[in-house]
């Protein structure tokens, strides 16, 4: 099976700094929803914490995979990224669709 090409630490770079913009942006909608100003599922607070046990499993998981096949460090960093990038991407997404509760 070929091999991916190494993982370019600029993309990697480019990939933490979009996951903080967005976790972030899902902090701040999620506190809104808890002031009662963000329209948010009643179970919010307890997707927020055991999503983040999933997408560290999930993430340390690619880790070892990548770290067993011999990846590269940028392949190591990338296949930690992911998971957690994916997450606070969908999450991002989700709860920006809801939107501000109004009257």
């Amino acid at each position: 099976m070929p091999r991916k090409p190494a993982a370019n630490p600029m993309t990697n770079a480019l990939q933490l700094s979009m996951m903080m913009i967005e976790a972030q942006s899902v902090i701040a909608m999620r506190m809104m929803g808890m002031a009662g100003l963000w329209k948010v599922s009643p179970t919010e607070n307890d997707r927020m914490v055991t999503e983040k046990m999933d997408a560290m499993v999930e993430s340390a998981a690619a880790v070892g995979r990548v770290t067993l096949q011999g990846g590269s460090a940028d392949e190591i960093t990338a296949a930690a990224i992911a998971p957690m990038r994916n997450a606070t991407r969908l999450n991002k997404r989700r709860l920006k669709k809801s939107g501000m509760k109004t009257g």
